[in-house]
């Protein structure tokens, strides 16, 4: 079952979960994460979870 991560301004799940995403998830960043204050944790993060095998989708247009 693939999990679906979203991480954007106002919302985000757990920095551990992101980091233990694997194969079976999908992580979507937001552009409107860059304005969290943690945002480079959230970044490096989601690096982690790229190279343990997650498809990561950076959305650059705000209406996704």
């Amino acid at each position: 079952m693939t999990t679906i991560h979203t991480i954007d301004a106002a919302n985000a799940p757990a920095l551990g979960d992101i980091r233990a995403a694997g194969e079976e998830a999908v992580i979507r960043v937001r552009r409107s994460a860059a304005q969290r204050t943690d945002f480079a944790k959230y970044w490096e993060a989601v690096g982690v979870a790229f190279v343990r095998g997650a498809v990561v989708d950076v959305i650059n247009r705000e209406g996704d």
